[in-house]
């Protein structure tokens, strides 16, 4: 449906219009307008200055009511006049109350109130009906080709892209199994002839969230019109910011000390700290300054010869891996699930069920029987123990070993990606090519970093009068491989 409206224009505007469309919604521009910046047409709409501007002199430069930011709060308050789309947010339940959940429903809604096609018109229309259409079909990777996607093998970026789609799969196939029950969805949205729904437009719209969701001061995750269209750029190339005034409405400052020449850019930061992964993925693109990956997550699992494989499982309150960020001269590490491969029986950490106040029962991790009730702080409790250095040794060999299994994934394909066919008459477009090519240096280069920086911790630590100590003692069960 949402691909069909951006072809054949019933859910496309030209750029020239929205002046018009924010007068009408007491949207106000002062010295700034939105367009394409002259002689970069090919990358779509952004901020660009209508006259010299110049930072702590200016009036906010864009004023968007709080009525047009478009929140949780401010989907609710449209479901309490729209009784067609609160029937639907209602079928959601606990979805609908999030505000992923609700505001990726009203933007389907809306564009389905929009649609010429629909065999009878359903919801009420908004200021969001008609700004749907100033939005393009972002080259999000939830939209690559199979061929394209292959070209990420061995990237944090793969199993990522993975799981999303099956995410979105399965919000996808909710919104169909809640709202089925509602006899005009039935029949208009999910009818095996006529319906007019399909996974492309679930993807559309998360595209439409995903790439333009900001986090509002007091608001939260939202999307505000018109300041949605500034582009990013971090450090000091950010040359305004967005925060909320005393009145509540979205307003978008030029930044102190900045100074933006006539028909110069403005953009504002989308996280100076995103990684080259998180970029692509969420926004689809790599910013041309990026020297480096930043940053990057390595999914880990639990041995399968571990014994208290299932029961680490079962208690797990965080997420099955570690991310490995750049920083300075080093890299630093962040993760609790390896705590949980490093320690066992023998090291102190064992399971109990227990009975809970209201008769249910429930695992409980104790370490050298102290309860554990977070393995989000167990390495503060490891710290502690006289064999930190040993437990330490443990988790450096475990990330070494992960950085260096996914290095052999990520050169491991190489060659075929060098040999893959892209361009005109190919499955492959150029520009999903080089994107996928320049993630692929960028974590190459913090995983070698990472790797060596690693050897020389692990060295350091073999060292340590505890672990010599541990490693040489008579009552050894049996030797513990480092390398």
């Amino acid at each position: 449906m949402i691909r069909d409206g951006k072809q054949h224009a019933w859910l496309s505007l030209p750029v020239d219009t929205l002046p018009a469309w924010a007068a009408l919604n007491s949207v106000s521009f002062d010295g700034i307008k939105i367009g394409p910046l002259p002689g970069k047409e090919e990358h779509g709409c952004t901020v660009i200055a209508k006259r010299h501007l110049k930072g702590g002199e200016e009036p906010p430069l864009m004023t968007i009511p709080r009525e047009l930011i478009l929140s949780l709060e401010r989907v609710h308050e449209h479901a309490k006049s729209d009784s067609d789309f609160r029937s639907v947010l209602d079928s959601l339940d606990g979805f609908g109350r999030t505000a992923r959940g609700a505001i990726l429903t009203f933007l389907l809604m809306q564009s389905f109130t929009a649609c010429p096609s629909a065999p009878r018109k359903k919801g009420i229309s908004s200021p969001f009906t008609e700004y749907l259409k100033y939005l393009p079909m972002e080259m999000l990777p939830t939209f690559w080709a199979p061929a394209e996607c292959d070209l990420l093998t061995g990237t944090t970026l793969a199993p990522a892209l993975t799981a999303k789609l099956n995410s979105l799969n399965r919000e996808f196939e909710q919104l169909r199994e809640a709202t089925s029950s509602l006899p005009w969805c039935a029949e208009q949205w999910w009818d095996e002839v006529d319906g007019i729904l399909e996974f492309d437009d679930w993807l559309q719209v998360d595209a439409f969230y995903r790439s333009r969701a900001l986090e509002y001061p007091g608001v939260g995750d939202c999307m505000v019109p018109c300041i949605d269209m500034a582009n990013h750029s971090s450090g000091t190339g950010t040359a305004a910011i967005y925060e909320v005034d005393d009145q509540g409405n979205a307003v978008l400052l030029l930044r102190d000390g900045k100074t933006v020449e006539e028909n110069g850019e403005i953009t504002i930061t989308y996280g100076d700290k995103k990684g080259a992964c998180e970029m692509l993925f969420s926004y689809g693109f790599i910013e041309d300054e990026m020297e480096s990956a930043r940053e990057l997550f390595l999914d880990l699992s639990i041995p399968g010869d571990d014994p208290l494989g299932r029961a680490k499982a079962a208690v797990a309150n965080c997420a099955p891996g570690f991310k490995i960020v750049e920083s300075g001269d080093g890299v630093s590490w962040d993760g609790a699930y390896i705590w949980l491969i490093c320690v066992n029986e023998e090291d102190g950490l064992s399971f109990q069920i227990q009975q809970t106040v209201e008769g249910n029962r429930e695992l409980i991790a104790t370490w050298k029987d102290e309860p554990v009730h977070s393995f989000e702080d167990f390495r503060s409790i490891l710290e502690q123990d006289p064999l930190w250095d040993v437990y330490h040794l443990r988790a450096v060999s475990v990330l070494q070993e992960r950085i260096a299994s996914q290095l052999q994934d990520l050169y491991g394909s190489d060659d075929q990606v060098d040999a893959a066919q892209h361009g005109d008459g190919t499955n492959i477009r150029e520009r999903a090519w080089h994107l996928a090519k320049r993630l692929r240096f960028l974590e190459s280069e913090l995983l070698e970093k990472a790797y060596s920086y690693y050897e020389d911790e692990k060295l350091q630590l073999m060292q340590s009068e505890t672990v010599l100590r541990y490693l040489s003692g008579a009552d050894a069960e049996q030797d513990e491989d480092f390398s």
